[in-house]
């Protein structure tokens, strides 16, 4: 995928997290923000997948062990979505972890508990 297709799918996923927040506002399960996020982008005509099964490989074979994507954009872009009241350096990790289980380049993990949803909105990137 090109840089350019990259940030203007990052400037759409901003933007209807945006909406669903400014919509719901923050104190909700995350699977609330979940559903109505992976909502927003289909109407946005952006491919959406939901709780995408990522296999753990550990030295060349695969294990029973399986992580999820809660959304995956575009098949190449992963969305961890969080409802906490501090997002912490493990989520973080957790995210770049999936970025490279998956072999994607870019990933961004949203808090939708905030006041503002620019305060719990983070863009990790994987050699992008």
């Amino acid at each position: 995928m090109e840089k350019e297709r990259y940030e203007q799918l990052a400037k759409i996923i901003f933007i209807s997290a945006l909406e669903v927040h400014k919509q719901l506002g923050p104190g909700l399960l995350e699977s609330t923000y979940h559903h109505a996020l992976a909502y927003e982008l289909k109407m946005q005509k952006i491919s959406v997948k939901s709780e995408v099964k990522v296999p753990l490989f550990y030295k060349g074979m695969i294990t029973e062990k399986d992580f999820f994507i809660d959304l995956l954009v575009d098949d190449e872009i992963i969305i961890e979505l969080k409802a906490v009241d501090v997002l912490l350096p493990l989520h973080t990790a957790q995210l770049i972890s999936y970025l490279k289980l998956a072999d994607k380049r870019m990933g961004f993990l949203i808090n939708f508990n905030v006041p503002l949803i620019k305060e719990g909105f983070r863009r990790i990137v994987n050699q992008y």
